[in-house]
């Protein structure tokens, strides 16, 4: 990916959604040739000048001072997860963050400790995902939840290529920009991920769905939650996660689902646990 086009394009989406009226200039009549926010508009907002906002959305962020960075986000009202993919990118336009990625070892086997923890909880559904959304690891619940994900053969199976590329897939889990959204936090964190980069381009390749969404330059940070998941053999399940990064495995995190007791989703749940342990299901599709 062109770092360059990738700070340019992020930075004008996010001025153009935000109108002069909602920034403080007063309305005034004729016609303005560009959405939102003129960069001198940011310019003055951020209190910095015409010339370096404009050398920043040129795509020109190194060296730019986490002072600078903050009055640009706060003009451009980023939210938590838009300021930290500006600080990502900022931090990877450096030289040294591209020289260091080409350094980078490759991704080692997920460690045992890592699939006994997992194989710990019974109760919930569990995965570990790399940040491109590939599926390491699951316990015999999460195995069951996200069979549709796995059942298709590829290793590791991904959870991206499975929404976008699976005939049917958004009848199991539809969340399509949500997906988008943080594969696109984890370009701005690892740019240089050369998976990662083969991916996004054989999901622009092949889905017009992604090449529109991708084209949004929205960023999410995926911690917690609830998502609905449409189980072929349960029905409905409406579940909180917890996402929680490894930090003795960078770019990896677990997220753990649970359903609220009482409700039918936490019946659901149970039946899905009664499914994954009947001997038809026990050799169930591994990651």
């Amino acid at each position: 990916m062109d770092q360059h086009s990738e700070i340019r394009e992020f930075l004008s989406a996010r001025r153009a959604k935000i109108t002069p009226e909602e920034a403080g200039f007063p309305a005034v009549g004729g016609h303005r040739r560009v959405p939102g926010l003129r960069r001198a508009e940011v310019a003055l907002l951020a209190g910095i000048s015409v010339e370096y906002y404009a050398r920043l959305e040129r795509g020109s962020l190194q060296g730019a001072s986490d002072t600078v960075l903050d009055a640009v986000a706060r003009t451009l009202r980023l939210d938590e997860a838009e300021h930290t993919h500006l600080r990502n990118l900022a931090r990877t336009a450096h030289p040294a963050a591209r020289r260091a990625s080409r350094r980078s070892r490759p991704q080692q086997p997920l460690r045992p400790a890592l699939q006994r923890l997992l194989d710990a909880m019974t109760q919930a559904p569990a995965v570990i995902f790399n940040g491109r959304l590939d599926v390491l690891a699951t316990n015999r619940l999460g195995r069951a939840l996200y069979a549709p994900v796995l059942a298709g053969g590829a290793r590791p199976a991904n959870f991206a290529r499975f929404l976008f590329l699976t005939p049917g897939a958004a009848e199991f889990y539809a969340s399509a920009h949500t997906t988008v959204a943080i594969l696109r936090a984890e370009a701005g964190r690892d740019p240089y991920n050369r998976d990662l980069t083969d991916l996004i381009g054989e999901l622009s390749t092949h889905s017009e769905e992604f090449r529109v969404l991708w084209a949004a330059h929205d960023v999410r940070l995926h911690h917690s939650g609830t998502k609905t998941f449409h189980h072929p053999a349960v029905g409905t399940l409406n579940l909180t996660y917890e996402a929680m990064p490894l930090p003795a495995d960078p770019g990896l995190t677990l997220t753990a689902h649970t359903a609220e007791p009482g409700t039918p989703s936490h019946d659901s749940l149970k039946r899905l646990a009664d499914w994954a342990a009947t001997p038809d299901h026990a050799d169930l599709p591994q990651p």
